[in-house]
């Protein structure tokens, strides 16, 4: 590979199959400076024609969205049908690093692709093989859609209102993620190096590590019906309310501290004495008395100025941008979101990847090839053979000459180290007994600290396996000195801290790369480290707020809803461990680290890129269509036998309409002139809502899905997250795992969505007890004695027992 200033120049990647995971999986590749070929059949790939088309001068209009997908890629006809064709394809993936395969699994075991053979031509590839619902299991010939994989997911059952339906959008959420779920593994093989590895990725269970913590309070037992339009268990309030200029404003309270602060602006002192209220989820269960106390008085004051209140009291209140708006919203400017998009002579804006290595950052934009009749010379021919990423041997686990000093907590950072470490990193978790994760919980009263219930959480269990865990007070310059020593061994640094922690300890990237030139760092701010909003307090939700996604989902006139309980916190993990990998195959090539700047908001444009790139070529958004969908005609959620049981029915072409009709025993509708297009369907689209309905409400979910995909219909029922641990195709391909640990027993841990056998990567070991491998660490890599690690102990810089609430406060006065 030759070394530029781009983060993956030289790599060379072939992209085939279509579908906008393997695009999105390409694109990132392409953005970052990989020669990426994307294979198309003559005519160009279907996706051409979808959505927003734009005119490119002297062609067929193209698909805007599909030009954003493609920036920087290179277009390769080739009829796959053809065995010479599959030839021509074939020295051309000889010749390259990396394998983007979006077919179906029954091509990818025969014929001159198969890759098997490909394997044995070019032993280096490194093969990530998509799939909707991976490539062993019940549902592993399932027809699918974005919105059935995702309700199958557990990602559509609890949003909306109470009664139903459920409330979905339609498209480009499912394929986002399992776009970046691919990229990491594909990642990882080049970073393994030596012999070639190939990966298949189930987008299914890509879109179920969005549910794991739903799934996880679950098992703790708090609520798990749907409780209404932005009400998601256990925050309140969180939600999206009308300001005095008609604009949105976003709102998430999480602690008691946040709930006294609200509930002053409110004159709601009354409800913030009351102890029971310092329990988020009660405020939940209590929401209908609640919100008419202070939902009028957001009227009393406009979005902008709610914001600057939120900022004086350190409330997570943001602007919920319409598509106009985000479109001219000074944080993004200021950060150059948004890029030119080029295709043919064709322009308009869209979102940059937003892997922000600052040395090594993404093209801005780019060009997205046209349909090209050409073939493309083999990449051993120009090059002289097949590029090697790294001269090691690969064995055993991708990445387990790599380690990671982690320094995150709660979901987003610990997301990006759990990834890695499940691909055989060793990553060396930081807690202290003053300060533990976030996600161990807030109780910290004498009797739960005797009981060790921070031991307990199931979320952070889920997050935080496979990692050695320490505990260091960083209060202390003692355990500030620590921390530098572990960096000296370590590849990369993660934290996900407010920007201004790290610099006040002596931990910014500015003072650890003194220490380690070659450090890499990955910081995790909600809006960037600069701009006016980089003091804003976030969570998950008020990244999904931020984005804009809530104004496009339900119908018009309906209030803005969140889809999510707090989605920016895994899409920020998934891109976080994409951007860090991209970093640490650039440093593992030329030397250099870098430190990485991820905007976890700019993580969310990527998924309302398409309704974006809409208003920035027609100047509008077209109005909410609920759970309708552009272009496939009937598409909805229906109500099934049962006590709130759905499923969700998409019929994406004209055939699969004809065998719907054949399948609900309706032949007068499957030969009827009048509905053999979409367009003629719209026109009576009420209608066919009405007796799809009527025939899923006599039967079960379950039954009606099986009816439906064995007539090759997409449809998907709704799978509660709560469900998940007992859905049949996640239990027959082994994704959920038992594991045993001190304090809980054995308990479930998920798969990651990648492995390179038919079985997942192993949960090697669960998440860590509180300062578990103090000894194993500071012995093993900072070759301390034994009385030295007693002298810490003793000196409270480590430990092993979180400090009660009295002793943190006293800790507090006595740091001042």
């Amino acid at each position: 590979m030759s070394v530029t200033s781009e983060a993956l120049a030289g790599v060379s990647v072939v992209e085939i199959g279509g579908g906008g995971a393997a695009s999105y999986c390409g694109k990132l590749f392409a953005d970052l400076g990989a020669d990426v070929f994307k294979v198309e059949r003559p005519g160009g790939d279907p996706s051409r024609q979808e959505g927003v088309l734009v005119e490119v001068g002297g062609q067929v209009p193209q698909s805007a969205t599909f030009a954003w997908l493609n920036t920087n890629k290179t277009s390769v006809k080739a009829d796959l049908g053809s065995i010479a064709q599959q030839e021509d394809v074939r020295r051309l993936i000889e010749g390259c690093d990396v394998l983007i395969d979006a077919r179906p699994v029954e091509e990818s075991r025969n014929g001159p692709l198969a890759h098997s053979r490909l394997m044995i031509d070019n032993p280096q590839l490194v093969i990530v093989a998509l799939s909707w619902f991976g490539e062993t299991g019940p549902y592993k010939d399932f027809v699918a859609t974005d919105a059935t994989c995702r309700a199958l997911a557990g990602l559509v059952n609890l949003i909306g209102p109470i009664p139903g339906p459920p409330v979905m959008l339609p498209d480009h959420q499912a394929d986002i993620v399992a776009g970046l779920s691919a990229f990491v593994p594909a990642m990882a093989g080049l970073l393994a190096g030596g012999d070639g590895r190939r990966f298949s990725v189930s987008m299914h269970e890509a879109n179920v590590t969005l549910a794991e913590y739903q799934a996880a309070l679950g098992f703790a037992g708090l609520p798990t019906d749907r409780k209404g339009i932005n009400r998601l268990a256990p925050t309140y309030p969180m939600g999206v309310y009308a300001c005095a200029d008609d604009a949105w404003l976003g709102v998430t309270v999480v602690t008691p501290v946040q709930w006294r602060k609200f509930c002053e602006l409110f004159g709601m002192e009354a409800e913030a004495a009351k102890p029971e209220y310092l329990v988020n989820v009660n405020r939940l269960l209590d929401a209908d008395r609640l919100e008419p106390m202070f939902v009028p008085k957001f009227r009393e004051r406009t979005a902008d100025d709610w914001v600057q209140i939120g900022l004086e009291h350190r409330l997570p209140f943001v602007i919920v941008p319409t598509m106009k708006q985000l479109l001219k919203q000074k944080v993004h400017r200021e950060r150059s979101a948004f890029a030119p998009v080029m295709i043919g002579n064709a322009c308009f804006e869209a979102p940059i990847a937003p892997l922000r290595l600052t040395a090594t950052p993404p093209r801005r934009g780019g060009r997205a090839p046209l349909p090209n009749s050409n073939f493309v010379a083999p990449l051993r021919n120009r090059n002289g053979g097949a590029s090697n990423a790294i001269s090691q041997a690969a064995s055993g686990l991708p990445l387990a000459k790599l380690r990671i000093v982690d320094l995150s907590m709660g979901w987003a950072g610990p997301l990006v180290t759990r990834q890695l470490a499940d691909l055989g990193a060793d990553v060396i978790k930081i807690e202290s007994c003053q300060y533990t994760d976030w996600w161990r919980g807030v109780d910290f009263s004498p009797g739960a600290v005797a009981r060790r219930t921070y031991e307990t959480r199931p979320a952070f269990l889920v997050m935080n396996r496979n990692k050695r865990g320490i505990t260091i007070d960083l209060t202390l310059p003692e355990g500030v000195g620590l921390v530098r020593r572990l960096v000296k061994s370590a590849d990369a640094v993660v934290e996900n801290y407010s920007r201004s922690v790290l610099p006040k300890l002596g931990l910014d990237y500015a003072t650890l790369r003194n220490e380690k030139p070659d450090l890499l760092m990955l910081s995790m701010p909600s809006f960037g480290s600069n701009g006016d909003w980089a003091d804003i307090r976030a969570y998950g939700s008020t990244l999904e707020q931020a984005s804009g996604l809530p104004t496009l989902t339900a119908e018009n006139g309906q209030t803005p809803t969140m889809t999510h309980l707090a989605y920016g916190d895994p899409i920020g993990g998934l891109n976080g461990a994409a951007a860090l990998l991209a970093g640490l195959l650039h440093r593992q090539r030329t030397g250099n680290g870098q430190h990485i700047d991820l905007s976890q908001v700019e993580c969310m444009l990527p998924l309302v890129a398409p309704w974006q790139i809409e208003q920035s070529v027609t100047g509008g958004v077209a109005s909410r269509r609920g759970n309708r969908h552009p272009s496939y005609v009937p598409h909805g959620c229906f109500r099934c036998e049962g006590d709130d049981q759905w499923i969700v029915v998409a019929i994406t072409d004209d055939d699969m309409w004809k065998r719907l009709c054949d399948a609900l025993g309706l032949d007068a509708l499957g030969s009827d002139p009048g509905l053999k297009t979409a367009a003629q369907r719209r026109r009576r689209e009420n209608e066919l809502e009405q007796i799809i309905a009527n025939w899923t409400a006599t039967r079960s979910a379950a039954d009606a899905m099986s009816a439906l995909q064995a007539a090759e219909v997409a449809a998907g029922l709704l799978r509660s997250p709560f469900e998940l641990i007992n859905d049949p195709h996640l239990v027959a391909r082994g994704f959920w795992q038992r594991t045993l640990r001190e304090h809980v027993g054995e308990h479930w841990q998920p798969s990651a969505p990648f492995r390179e056998e038919k079985s997942p990567y192993p949960v090697r070991w669960p998440a860590p007890t509180l300062g578990e491998y103090n000894s194993e660490v500071l012995q093993e890599l900072l070759g301390m004695t034994d009385k030295e690690i007693e002298r810490l102990e003793a000196d409270g810089v480590i430990g092993q027992v979180a400090f009660a609430a009295d002793r943190r406060k006293a800790r507090a006065v006595a740091s001042d």
